[in-house]
Protein backbone atom coordinates (compact mmCIF):
# COMPACT_ATOMS: atom_id res chain seq x y z
CA UNK A 1 0.00 0.00 0.00
CA UNK A 2 1.30 3.26 -1.33
CA UNK A 3 1.57 6.74 1.12
CA UNK A 4 -1.70 7.89 -0.42
CA UNK A 5 -4.02 4.75 0.03
CA UNK A 6 -2.72 4.79 3.74
CA UNK A 7 -3.65 8.09 4.27
CA UNK A 8 -7.01 7.88 2.38
CA UNK A 9 -7.54 4.61 4.41
CA UNK A 10 -6.49 6.21 7.60
CA UNK A 11 -8.97 9.60 7.11
CA UNK A 12 -12.01 7.12 6.00
CA UNK A 13 -11.21 5.28 9.44
CA UNK A 14 -11.95 8.60 11.35
CA UNK A 15 -14.68 9.41 9.58
CA UNK A 16 -16.26 6.50 9.62
CA UNK A 17 -15.46 7.06 14.05
CA UNK A 18 -16.65 10.22 13.63
CA UNK A 19 -20.47 8.65 11.72
CA UNK A 20 -21.89 8.36 15.44
CA UNK A 21 -23.54 11.38 16.82
CA UNK A 22 -22.57 10.09 20.22
CA UNK A 23 -18.40 9.54 19.49
CA UNK A 24 -19.00 12.96 17.97
CA UNK A 25 -20.42 14.61 21.25
CA UNK A 26 -17.48 13.10 22.92
CA UNK A 27 -15.07 14.12 20.09
CA UNK A 28 -16.57 17.81 20.60
CA UNK A 29 -16.05 18.03 24.61
CA UNK A 30 -12.60 17.14 24.13
CA UNK A 31 -11.41 19.55 21.66
CA UNK A 32 -10.53 22.67 24.35
CA UNK A 33 -9.87 20.31 27.44
CA UNK A 34 -9.30 17.00 28.23
CA UNK A 35 -11.73 14.72 30.50
CA UNK A 36 -12.11 11.55 32.66
CA UNK A 37 -14.56 8.85 31.10
CA UNK A 38 -16.50 9.53 34.17
CA UNK A 39 -17.20 13.19 33.33
CA UNK A 40 -17.66 12.82 29.64
CA UNK A 41 -20.56 10.28 30.66
CA UNK A 42 -21.79 13.04 33.43
CA UNK A 43 -21.39 15.87 30.60
CA UNK A 44 -23.39 14.22 28.00
CA UNK A 45 -25.79 12.25 30.08
CA UNK A 46 -24.82 9.15 28.44
CA UNK A 47 -24.62 5.61 30.26
CA UNK A 48 -20.87 4.66 31.62
CA UNK A 49 -20.13 1.35 29.21
CA UNK A 50 -21.79 3.22 26.37
CA UNK A 51 -19.26 5.65 26.47
CA UNK A 52 -16.37 2.99 27.60
CA UNK A 53 -17.83 1.38 23.63
CA UNK A 54 -16.95 5.13 21.87
CA UNK A 55 -14.23 5.86 23.53
CA UNK A 56 -12.43 2.60 22.20
CA UNK A 57 -13.74 3.27 18.78
CA UNK A 58 -12.15 7.13 18.74
CA UNK A 59 -8.83 5.55 20.26
CA UNK A 60 -8.76 2.66 17.56
CA UNK A 61 -8.94 5.45 15.17
CA UNK A 62 -6.55 7.57 16.58
CA UNK A 63 -8.74 9.89 17.75
CA UNK A 64 -8.69 9.92 21.41
CA UNK A 65 -5.54 8.88 23.51
CA UNK A 66 -6.08 7.64 27.45
CA UNK A 67 -3.41 9.04 30.01
CA UNK A 68 -2.84 8.40 33.91
CA UNK A 69 -3.89 11.34 36.42
CA UNK A 70 -0.86 12.08 38.16
CA UNK A 71 -2.58 13.15 41.16
CA UNK A 72 -4.51 10.18 41.57
CA UNK A 73 -3.27 7.09 39.77
CA UNK A 74 -6.53 5.41 39.53
CA UNK A 75 -8.34 8.17 37.65
CA UNK A 76 -7.97 7.97 33.69
CA UNK A 77 -8.03 11.55 31.57
CA UNK A 78 -9.15 11.39 27.92
CA UNK A 79 -6.71 13.45 25.57
CA UNK A 80 -7.94 14.55 21.93
CA UNK A 81 -5.41 14.33 19.22
CA UNK A 82 -5.86 17.76 16.95
CA UNK A 83 -3.77 16.45 14.64
CA UNK A 84 -6.24 13.95 13.46
CA UNK A 85 -9.10 16.57 13.45
CA UNK A 86 -7.34 19.30 11.22
CA UNK A 87 -10.69 19.80 9.45
CA UNK A 88 -12.92 20.12 12.35
CA UNK A 89 -13.85 23.45 13.35
CA UNK A 90 -12.86 24.35 17.09
CA UNK A 91 -16.26 25.18 19.17
CA UNK A 92 -16.27 29.16 19.68
CA UNK A 93 -16.63 30.08 23.51
CA UNK A 94 -18.65 33.08 23.78
CA UNK A 95 -18.86 36.12 26.52
CA UNK A 96 -14.90 35.26 27.48
CA UNK A 97 -13.72 38.00 29.22
CA UNK A 98 -10.04 37.72 31.13
CA UNK A 99 -8.39 34.33 31.35
CA UNK A 100 -6.89 32.83 33.98
CA UNK A 101 -4.52 30.06 33.78
CA UNK A 102 -4.86 27.88 37.36
CA UNK A 103 -1.76 25.36 38.54
CA UNK A 104 -0.86 24.15 42.17
CA UNK A 105 1.92 26.07 42.70
CA UNK A 106 1.71 29.21 40.19
CA UNK A 107 5.96 28.21 39.76
CA UNK A 108 5.67 26.89 36.12
CA UNK A 109 2.65 25.90 34.02
CA UNK A 110 0.21 27.93 35.25
CA UNK A 111 2.84 30.96 34.10
CA UNK A 112 3.96 30.06 31.02
CA UNK A 113 0.14 29.69 29.77
CA UNK A 114 -0.26 33.11 31.02
CA UNK A 115 2.55 34.24 29.15
CA UNK A 116 1.82 32.39 25.75
CA UNK A 117 -1.91 34.12 25.87
CA UNK A 118 -0.52 38.07 26.60
CA UNK A 119 2.00 37.28 23.56
CA UNK A 120 -0.22 35.12 21.18
CA UNK A 121 -3.56 36.65 22.09
CA UNK A 122 -2.79 40.34 23.50
CA UNK A 123 -5.79 39.82 26.06
CA UNK A 124 -5.99 40.49 29.28
CA UNK A 125 -4.83 37.21 31.15
CA UNK A 126 -3.58 36.26 34.88
CA UNK A 127 -2.46 33.16 36.82
CA UNK A 128 -2.71 31.63 40.26
CA UNK A 129 -1.82 28.72 42.50
CA UNK A 130 -3.62 26.44 44.91
CA UNK A 131 -0.67 26.22 46.69
CA UNK A 132 1.67 29.19 45.46
CA UNK A 133 5.34 29.00 45.81
CA UNK A 134 7.15 32.14 46.68
CA UNK A 135 8.88 32.70 42.97
CA UNK A 136 8.36 31.31 39.68
CA UNK A 137 10.71 28.06 39.24
CA UNK A 138 14.01 28.81 37.45
CA UNK A 139 14.06 26.63 34.53
CA UNK A 140 10.39 28.29 33.69
CA UNK A 141 12.55 31.24 34.20
CA UNK A 142 14.53 30.09 31.63
CA UNK A 143 11.77 28.41 29.23
CA UNK A 144 9.73 31.95 28.79
CA UNK A 145 13.59 34.03 27.93
CA UNK A 146 14.72 31.86 25.33
CA UNK A 147 10.78 32.07 23.75
CA UNK A 148 10.46 36.14 24.77
CA UNK A 149 7.48 35.22 26.80
CA UNK A 150 6.91 38.25 29.30
CA UNK A 151 7.09 36.58 32.46
CA UNK A 152 7.65 37.92 36.45
CA UNK A 153 9.87 35.74 38.16
CA UNK A 154 8.54 37.19 41.60
CA UNK A 155 4.74 37.15 40.49
CA UNK A 156 2.72 34.35 42.21
CA UNK A 157 -0.39 34.42 43.63
CA UNK A 158 -3.40 32.44 45.31
CA UNK A 159 -6.64 31.75 43.64
CA UNK A 160 -8.61 32.98 45.77
CA UNK A 161 -6.76 36.45 45.59
CA UNK A 162 -7.33 36.40 41.69
CA UNK A 163 -9.99 34.79 40.56
CA UNK A 164 -13.40 37.17 39.83
CA UNK A 165 -16.76 35.53 38.89
CA UNK A 166 -16.70 36.60 35.17
CA UNK A 167 -13.37 34.83 34.52
CA UNK A 168 -12.44 31.70 32.14
CA UNK A 169 -10.41 29.43 34.53
CA UNK A 170 -8.27 26.60 32.99
CA UNK A 171 -6.64 24.57 35.22
CA UNK A 172 -3.34 23.41 33.21
CA UNK A 173 -2.69 20.41 35.76
CA UNK A 174 -4.41 17.56 37.08
CA UNK A 175 -4.12 18.59 41.42
CA UNK A 176 -5.73 21.71 40.69
CA UNK A 177 -8.52 20.51 38.38
CA UNK A 178 -9.18 17.83 40.92
CA UNK A 179 -8.65 19.78 43.97
CA UNK A 180 -11.14 22.93 42.64
CA UNK A 181 -14.57 21.56 42.85
CA UNK A 182 -16.08 25.04 44.98
CA UNK A 183 -17.08 28.23 43.82
CA UNK A 184 -14.02 28.57 41.92
CA UNK A 185 -13.90 25.87 39.15
CA UNK A 186 -12.08 25.53 36.14
CA UNK A 187 -14.14 25.35 33.10
CA UNK A 188 -11.43 23.62 30.78
CA UNK A 189 -8.76 21.21 31.98
CA UNK A 190 -5.42 20.76 30.29
CA UNK A 191 -3.87 17.75 31.42
CA UNK A 192 -0.44 18.88 31.18
CA UNK A 193 2.47 16.99 32.94
CA UNK A 194 4.23 18.95 35.67
CA UNK A 195 7.62 19.45 34.59
CA UNK A 196 8.99 20.42 37.86
CA UNK A 197 8.49 16.46 38.64
CA UNK A 198 11.76 15.90 35.84
CA UNK A 199 13.38 18.85 36.39
CA UNK A 200 15.08 19.28 33.32
CA UNK A 201 15.53 21.73 30.38
CA UNK A 202 13.56 18.83 28.30
CA UNK A 203 10.57 18.63 30.84
CA UNK A 204 9.78 22.52 30.51
CA UNK A 205 10.35 22.68 26.54
CA UNK A 206 7.50 20.31 26.55
CA UNK A 207 5.39 21.73 29.14
CA UNK A 208 6.05 24.76 26.59
CA UNK A 209 5.49 23.13 23.65
CA UNK A 210 2.27 21.51 24.86
CA UNK A 211 1.01 24.48 26.31
CA UNK A 212 1.76 26.69 23.39
CA UNK A 213 -0.18 24.37 21.11
CA UNK A 214 -3.37 24.30 23.61
CA UNK A 215 -2.99 28.30 23.37
CA UNK A 216 -3.24 28.10 19.77
CA UNK A 217 -6.09 25.78 18.93
CA UNK A 218 -7.90 28.14 21.98
CA UNK A 219 -7.09 31.58 20.76
CA UNK A 220 -9.88 31.33 17.56
CA UNK A 221 -12.32 29.84 20.28
CA UNK A 222 -12.53 32.99 21.83
CA UNK A 223 -11.30 35.89 19.95
CA UNK A 224 -13.25 37.26 16.49
CA UNK A 225 -11.53 36.51 13.58
CA UNK A 226 -9.50 39.82 12.28
CA UNK A 227 -8.27 40.87 15.77
CA UNK A 228 -5.32 38.46 16.06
Amino acid sequence: MNAESSSLVRRARIHAALGDPARLAIVDALTLGDASPGEIAHTLDMPTNLVAHHVKVLADAGLVVRGRSEADRRRTYLRLRPESLAALATPRLAGVGRVVFVCTHNSARSQLAAALWKQRAHGEVASAGTKPATRVHPRAVAVAHRHRLDLDPTGTAHVTDVVRRDDLVIAVCDSAHEELTGPIRPRLHWSVPDPVRVDTDEAFEAAYADLADRVDRLVPAILPRGSR
